[in-house]
């Protein structure tokens, strides 16, 4: 599992900022609208589809190399920390829409599905299932280093943008969270040690101590009963429309242009949480056990009779000892908040547009086709923020073309190059992203990739 799961986080670098796309709007709420209306095309609007992990690469295990394949894994799991970690986000928007009302007043709705997922590296555990105990007698592995959410989840949402002063405008969106899957299991404890035996029954003991593991699910228990896959996505799906457990959460963001040539930005996203009451269940496991070694007999046995299952016993006294006591109880779990924020310089001079008036069609009077800038961006996680930090620069060819490229810095790599492109086709918009775009020659050299697209409707009056 540590293997396949490399998998990326919800850095969406290229189009924070990007004011031509819709869908940056869902980055910041209150960035700049110069247009009167705007569709999704349904299904096709948002596709956001995320590869990568903070340590490794599958080039690091699978390359072609004279060195054994065994090395590598060894090599990697000792190079990588209890910090490290795999991330998983998918996106899906199926509607989305908005309008500028006579007051100026833009409001847009729409409704994404979402997939989150995060697992940190039990560093300990892997060297324990990896090498074994014989080099480590002594040593505490940590059974705390356990860390790992998963949510499954249709979120509707509706918000509103103004631009409030000729230099202001603030933005917020009301989002409605329904969950169809979700598990949870963090702040654990123990420890496994292997250590002299203090007694006279063995060499060794192994012990684990102050064990507590929690589980939390909900969506889960239930799907055990249906008859194959068709029910079970047919169960899940149905909890796509209010049929989950819900939740309530706000995005905010504004935008300040400082002057002509300055703009700053931020927002903050998911300050909400969800509250589990359907389909609960948690599995807790406590306590602590000893064991320095089996005692082997040797009976006389009659015929037909077979000796003592030492195995079998064994899992039973551990069974016994650590039993799982199931839970029921409802829970409430705040969504990972995530926050942005951006400077940015412009310079160059009006393209496109009718020269009469020195404007861009997408733009107010704006006289500067060009931007570099600073992003920032982190998001709360259980073991603390991931955090990145991106240099931008963008430039509009013309009404029809523009682009933007990045340069990021964050937990995966210190050299992380992304390109969005803009194409408006009549009233119709189109955008593609991708990062990452030095390894696309060997995608497996990539620690995380990343790809954008979709496809809009945009009308101006104007």
């Amino acid at each position: 599992m540590f293997w396949v799961l490399l998998l990326y986080a919800q850095n969406k670098q290229v189009l924070y900022g990007l004011e031509e796309v819709p869908q940056s709007m869902m980055l910041n709420p209150g960035s700049i609208v110069n247009y009167d209306y705007h569709f999704g095309i349904p299904f096709l609007s948002h596709i956001h589809i995320n590869g990568g992990s903070s340590g490794i690469s599958a080039y690091d295990i699978f390359k072609d190399s004279n060195d054994d394949i065994n090395d590598r894994i060894t090599n990697s799991i000792r190079g990588l920390k209890n910090t490290d970690f795999f991330t998983a986000t998918e996106q899906l928007e199926i509607i989305s829409f908005g309008w500028k009302n006579n007051k100026d007043f833009y409001f847009s709705g729409g409704v994404y599905q979402e997939l989150d997922f995060i697992l940190y590296f039990p560093k300990d555990l892997a060297t324990l299932a990896w090498e074994g105990n014989v080099n480590y007698i002594g040593k505490d592995f940590d059974l705390g280093e356990i860390s790992t959410t998963g949510e499954l989840l249709s979120i509707y949402h509706f918000g509103a943008n103004k631009k409030v002063t000729d230099k202001l405008t603030l933005g917020a969106r009301f989002k409605i969270y329904s969950s169809m899957l979700s598990y949870r299991s963090t702040n654990n404890k123990g420890t496994f040690t292997t250590r002299l035996s203090e007694t006279e029954n063995n060499i060794y003991e192994h012990i684990i101590s102050n064990a507590d593991i929690t589980v939390e699910t909900s969506g889960i228990e239930s799907l055990e009963d249906l008859d194959g896959s068709s029910q079970v996505v047919s169960e899940i799906m149905g909890r796509a429309f209010f049929g989950g457990n819900i939740g309530f959460g706000m995005d905010l963001g504004g935008t300040y242009e400082i002057n002509e040539k300055w703009t700053a930005s931020a927002s903050l996203l998911d300050v909400g949480a969800i509250f589990y009451t359907k389909d609960v269940e948690t599995y807790q496991v406590k306590g602590e056990y000893v064991l320095d070694g089996i005692e082997l007999l040797f009976p006389a046995l009659e015929d037909g009779e077979s000796t003592n299952d030492y195995y079998d016993d064994l899992i039973d006294e551990i069974e016994d000892t650590f039993e799982v006591d199931t839970l029921n109880n409802s829970y409430t779990r705040f969504r990972p908040v995530k926050m942005n924020a951006s400077i940015k310089y412009n310079f160059g001079k009006a393209v496109g547009g009718s020269g009469a008036c020195n404007c861009l069609k997408m733009g107010e009077n704006q006289e500067f086709n060009q931007s570099v800038g600073f992003q920032y961006y982190s998001m709360f996680r259980p073991k603390g923020p991931q955090i990145a930090a991106t240099l931008f620069y963008y430039r509009r060819f013309s009404d029809h073309f523009s682009t933007k490229a990045t340069y990021t810095i964050d937990s995966y790599s210190a050299a992380n190059i992304g390109l969005g492109i803009v194409a408006n086709m009549g009233v119709v918009n189109f955008y593609i992203m991708a990062d990452n775009l030095q390894w696309y020659q060997n995608i497996a050299k990539a620690k995380s990739v990343s790809l954008q697209l979709g496809f809009n409707i945009i009308i101006d009056k104007e």
